[in-house]
């Protein structure tokens, strides 16, 4: 299946302790597929963006190994709940509340996240 390029100019944006950061073009973020980004402080972020255009964005450090990786999981669905799955040790995150599903003493931080 081939896509067929966005034309927009809206920018993906998150919300820090100061203000709305922008971090990328929409349409660097395909469906389905993960992109890191560093933040002003050092931090790394996975940003998702869903089939339906839902933007989602958490840390991108996999706390179980302490890779920063979970911009390359693998997206998915429990529940009716988007997901992301270490590519290392394949445990799922929340893509909306960081909740580990396989651990739930375990979450991943998120940020709110917009299309401007």
């Amino acid at each position: 299946m081939t896509l067929a390029p966005e034309t927009t100019d809206l920018k993906v944006q998150l919300q820090l302790a100061d203000g709305w950061f922008t971090v990328c073009d929409l349409n660097r973020l395909l469906p389905g597929r993960g992109v890191a980004a560093l933040l002003p402080d050092g931090r790394q972020v996975a940003l998702f963006r869903d089939r339906k255009g839902e933007l989602y964005a958490i840390d991108n450090r996999d706390p179980f190994s302490g890779a920063a990786v979970l911009s390359r999981g693998l997206t998915g669905t429990h529940q009716g709940r988007p997901f992301v799955a270490s590519p290392l040790l394949k445990q799922r995150f929340d893509l909306v509340s960081g909740q580990c599903l396989d651990d739930e003493s375990v979450r991943v931080r998120t940020y709110e996240v917009r299309a401007a």
